[in-house]
């Protein structure tokens, strides 16, 4: 005869016989023992509640301030508006300084935050560049374009 297969611990729990002849229990070859779907969502909610001990750990939120935080922005990144953290969570933004949390940034935007060092000029630059560019103002003949402040 064959081997007798586990059973998903989930989908039948110990000594219950839920299944009919409709629906067949599944095999569980995932610790647990547990199907691939609920295999999937445990891993999921793992890697959420070591997410969220993390950040609580590092920046000093409280539990469930990350995802309020979040949810307070939108589902966006503070900067750009554009990214969800659906495929990639979102950075916490914090001041190095003081270790004040300000905020959750993709990581592109928090890169270029950490680029920039804080610095309003950095900014003040990227605006004068947007609105005036360098070449713009050579063609024109503009001398001395940038200016440091």
């Amino acid at each position: 005869m064959t081997e007798l297969t586990k059973l998903c611990k989930e989908c039948f729990p110990a000594g219950s016989l839920a299944w009919t002849l409709k629906t067949k229990p599944r095999p569980a070859p995932y610790p647990g023992p547990r199907c691939a779907t609920h295999w999937r969502e445990k891993k999921k909610a793992v890697k959420a509640a070591n997410h969220e001990k993390r950040v609580q750990n590092t920046y000093g939120l409280e539990a469930g301030e990350y995802a309020r935080l979040y949810t307070f922005q939108g589902g966006l990144c503070a900067l750009c508006r554009r990214a969800t953290g659906a495929s990639r969570r979102l950075s916490v933004d914090h001041d190095h300084a003081t270790g004040e949390v300000r905020g959750l940034l993709c990581r592109t935007c928090n890169t270029l935050l950490g680029h920039a060092r804080d610095k309003l000029a950095f900014f003040r630059r990227c605006i004068a560049y947007l609105r005036f560019p360098p070449c713009r103002a050579m063609r024109e003949g503009w001398t001395g374009w940038y200016a440091d402040e």
